[in-house]
């Protein structure tokens, strides 16, 4: 049996159909390519998700800030990706009507776009008869044919692997194959142990028919770079800033940061001491592609603020309670989170005494003892608004319970009066 009838027919079995962007949209399948490139598809649907609620089609993207499509982003890495779509919509904005072009060299040219992602785009929009050689599928057809990688200039190995993979491919049938390889290199022919058992192709895979393959666990060295950020805290605000110059994650609010070199040896050495003080950030680990990033942070607390808030001057005061929408990457938000869990035990410890900065009486005081509510209205009620300010809305709730007769045994009262009090405690002047 030909390869390709091996690959349809085990997609028509067990390919997966089903993923968010196989809609047939160009615009969702780009950005869905995009932000496939590099990152597993698990990871992706979620911020793919969420990307599609705010930035619905093509225009919308074109006229937003790029700190909105950072914000979104934070935490999927490869920050440049970010950059090309917010590039590419522009362009696709003023020189196409807001189109995007179905001709291969067109698409070839824009922002961040190679040659399979651009044979993806119209492979999945249109069944336009272009293959795809991605991460996954250049695995396959080295470990089918058995290619001794080591032998072979980089530019040399891409022209072999675009040639047998544009023989192999169905020109009629172009969706259904592209996305049977992508499945097969990502669920089953991986990087570490292969399930060569479940593959359609293990009969004719040189791979497969040579034993010591098998038996060869692959090991990937990964560069080490070790990071201190020093965490600046003011009256529960915590200084950010954006650092163009590097490229990890540029664009991107952290704190301010410092490089060193660090060794294995190093980092278990200094871990144990540091988790033998009890602190309150311990250091971690935290993967960028071959990158190890080993980060320790210390917190400085400062009686006065040395910088205010300038978007403009690439920093920042973030608080917990007063969202803005700019990127921050991964390791950043899981310190914040840290730092916000440990705030609240302290103020349970203290008897649920907490002094917060109540959005309905615009100063700070005393805070609710708990939750009242569960979901994020009583997260936000916990969060932002006073005992104080409580008491004038359970005042103002009786008045309307009197005056409408309501019933709170029923449903649709009930969702009035809690309608009532968002408005009352969230507009009130």
């Amino acid at each position: 049996m030909l390869f390709s009838q091996k690959i349809l027919n085990w997609f028509h079995i067990y390919g997966r159909k089903n993923l968010p962007w196989q809609k047939k949209n160009i615009y969702l399948i780009w950005i869905s390519e995009v932000m496939l490139q590099r990152t597993q598809v698990k990871t992706v649907i979620p911020y793919f998700k969420k990307f599609k609620k705010k930035f619905p089609n093509l225009q919308v993207l074109a006229f937003a800030h790029i700190d909105e499509i950072l914000y979104l982003w934070s935490g999927l890495g490869y920050y440049q990706r970010a950059y090309n779509i917010h590039k590419t919509a522009i362009i696709i904005q003023n020189a196409y009507n807001g189109i995007f072009p179905n001709n291969f060299n067109e698409i070839l040219k824009l922002p961040g776009i190679g040659k399979s992602t651009t044979g993806a785009i119209l492979s999945f929009a249109y069944n336009f008869g272009y293959a795809i050689l991605d991460c996954n599928i250049k695995r396959i057809l080295i470990r089918y044919h058995n290619i001794n990688t080591d032998h072979k200039k980089k530019n040399q190995l891409e022209l072999m692997l675009w040639s047998l993979i544009n023989n192999y491919l169905p020109i009629h049938q172009s969706r259904a194959f592209n996305q049977a390889m992508m499945d097969i290199g990502a669920l089953i022919c991986t990087h570490r142990n292969p399930q060569c058992n479940l593959c359609p192709l293990k009969n004719s895979c040189l791979y497969y028919q040579n034993p010591v393959n098998l038996k060869q666990k692959i090991y990937y060295k990964k560069n080490k770079i070790g990071i201190l950020f020093s965490i600046i805290e003011y009256n529960n605000q915590y200084l950010l800033k954006q650092y163009n110059q590097i490229s990890i994650w540029k664009g991107l609010f952290y704190f301010p940061i410092t490089f060193f070199s660090i060794s294995d040896t190093t980092w278990r050495i200094s871990k144990k001491k540091i988790n033998n003080l009890n602190i309150e950030i311990n250091p971690f680990i935290h993967y960028i592609s071959n990158t190890k990033l080993y980060i320790y942070s210390h917190l400085i607390n400062i009686n006065k603020k040395i910088l205010h808030t300038d978007i403009n001057q690439k920093r920042i005061w973030y608080n917990f309670y007063k969202t803005k929408k700019f990127g921050i990457p991964a390791p950043v938000r899981k310190i914040l989170k840290l730092i916000q869990n440990n705030s609240l035990k302290k103020n349970m410890k203290k008897k649920n005494i907490r002094i917060i900065f109540c959005s309905f009486l615009q100063k700070n005081a005393e805070g609710l003892d708990y939750p009242f509510f569960t979901g994020q209205t009583g997260k936000k009620i916990y969060q932002e608004i006073s005992k104080e300010a409580w008491c004038y809305w359970l005042t103002e709730q009786t008045k309307i319970i009197n005056e409408k007769k309501l019933n709170m045994f029923i449903k649709t009262d009930r969702t009035y009066i809690k309608n009532k009090m968002k408005k009352f405690l969230f507009t009130k002047k």
